[in-house]
Order: structure tokens, then sequence, then C-alpha cells
């Protein structure tokens, strides 16, 4: 095997393995079929292996194919976070950054938090990698990330933004059509809106005990944006962050003294990468923003650069 191969085989490649077949890998990359398949043909004879076989349902990998995929992505990544770095200018004012975050965030926080930075940082672009998986900072998958979970690889450098408040919320048709419950156990007579199999989601409700389990969620999805969009649409009472509802004044808050969790919030990023200049300024500008909109759906007051960036830790 040639150790030498051209990246846009590998390219192909990946198409091929994601797409299916050569026509759908073609149209993602932008190629010709006949291209995609030269590139493949090319790439088999240098590995000296067959990669795909041919079935009624399209190309599937072979056991050779499979071995090759993880180290094929991981060139994949650096070489798109490669193409950012070599996009940006020396200085901090032109540039991509890439962004992960989970849906939820990615939708109804970070576009409140990033407004007044891409306003004030024109040549910069930010890219929104959004997945309720945590994104790999290690390969590259990103250059900066929010959690709910403080990262534990040492080579990952960690600022938490505070508390995430969580609580039950419901429409207010909702709440004047079927009642405001004034004890949990009057949330049994209510469509209760919740996770479906996701183990990490289901364990907020831990703050039922035994009062309250799957079962009694009469509308169950582990997609958070459609729960919140549930809420919204006046189907029920579900889960949402304090501060995605407090910019909504038709959601009320459902026993907030009784049922309420906290998620902290983390912003990650590599320790090679956390000095690069353009990157700094997103951090410092997050780190004193999102605190204020995760707790009250609002930026603060103050500007970021008066607020300064909080206390970093390691």
């Amino acid at each position: 095997m040639s150790s030498r191969i051209d990246w846009a085989l590998w390219r192909s490649f990946l198409a091929v393995v994601d797409a299916g077949s050569l026509s759908a890998a073609a149209r993602a990359l932008g190629l010709t079929q006949p291209t995609v398949g030269r590139h493949i043909d090319t790439l088999e004879a240098m590995v000296g292996q067959t990669l795909f076989l041919r079935t009624p349902q399209g190309l599937s990998v072979t056991e050779t194919a499979a071995l090759l995929v993880p180290e094929a992505r991981a060139m994949h990544l650096t070489a798109e976070s490669l193409a950012r770095r070599a996009a940006s200018a020396p200085g901090a004012g032109v540039g991509v950054l890439r962004v992960a975050a989970s849906h939820v965030v990615g939708a109804e926080v970070l576009p409140i938090a990033l407004s007044p930075f891409l306003a004030e940082h024109r040549g910069l672009a930010v890219e929104l990698a959004l997945s309720n998986d945590s994104a790999d900072l290690l390969r590259r998958e990103a250059d900066l990330a929010i959690r709910m979970v403080r990262p534990s690889q040492g080579s990952l450098v960690a600022r938490r933004l505070g508390p995430a408040p969580i609580g039950l919320f419901a429409h207010r048709a909702y709440l004047e059509r079927a009642g405001r419950p004034t004890t949990p156990e009057h949330l049994l007579d209510h469509v209760l809106i919740g996770p479906d199999a996701d183990p990490a989601a289901r364990a907020g409700f831990d703050v039922f005990g035994e009062l309250l389990g799957p079962q009694h969620l009469r509308l169950r999805t582990d997609s958070e944006a459609a729960q919140i969009a549930s809420v919204r649409a006046g189907l029920g009472i579900g889960p949402m962050q304090a501060g995605v509802a407090a910019r909504d004044p038709m959601l009320e808050p459902v026993l907030p003294d009784e049922v309420s969790w906290v998620h902290d919030a983390w912003l990650v990023v590599h320790d090679d990468l956390r000095r690069l200049p353009m990157l700094r300024l997103l951090v410092d500008h997050l780190s004193a923003v999102l605190p204020a909109v995760l707790r009250t759906g609002r930026p603060p007051v103050k500007s970021a650069a008066a607020i300064g960036p909080p206390h970093e830790q390691a």
C-alpha cells in the first residue's frame, strides 16, 4: 500500500461510505459520478483491497473499508480545521470558527449571544455544529463547544459558565383550559411532555421519585426542540430551560418551587487553540454573555468588554 495517497481519493471514499452510492457521493462533493468512480478504483488499486461491494441497496463497505473509516474521518476533520485556519487572517478579525452545541442551545441560546459578536466583528464567520452528542474537540470536530457536562480530558480547557436552570412550563392557554397544578400529584391529570429513551434526559425526572415515571408522559420524544415546540403550541406541560421559556410571555412556570433542576454549562476549547486571537475573541465574548442568557434568556445589560471574562479553569 502506498503511503502517498491523494486526499481527494479519501474524500470520495468517505462520501461513498456516507451516501451509499457513487451518484449520491458525487452530488455531495460537487463532482461527476465517473470522477468519483475513478477515485474509488484508484484507491482500491493503491490499497490493494476491495473497499465496496455492490448490493441491491447500493454500495456497502467491506471489512477492510470499515477499518479505514475512522482514520479517514480524522483526516477529514483535520483538513477542515486546517482550511479554517488557512482562511483566517493573521490578526483576530478575519476567519471562520466552528462552535459545537446541542440543538436547543444552538437554536435558542447561541443566536442571542452571537448577534452582537457578529455585528462587531464583520470579518468573522461562525459555523454551528449542532448535535446532542458531545463533539470531539480532540479530533478538531469544532474549535469551541458548549457542554452541559464538564469534560475530563486533560488537553481541554473548560470555563464554567454557570447554571442553566430547568423547570416545567406550559402555555397560558393550556393552563387556562386544563387548570394549573398546585401539587406534583396534580401533574398526573395533565398532558405531560418529556424524553423517550435518552437516559440523561430521563434522569431529570428523578426529582419526582416514584410519583412520576416515563409511563405518565403522554408525548415522548428525545428531541428537546420538539418538546419545546409542543409546550409552545399549548399541547401540555414539559421541561424547558428557564432562560428559553423567559423570552415567551405566554409561557408560565409550573410548580417552580417543587419541580426544578440545574445543569452546569461549560465553554470548552482545546488547549492548543485557546491562544488563537479570533478564538480568544469569541471565548471572551461568550464567557461574558452566555451566563445571563442561560439564566434569563437575555444578554447582560453591560457589554461583554465591560464585564470581562470569568476565571478560567483547566
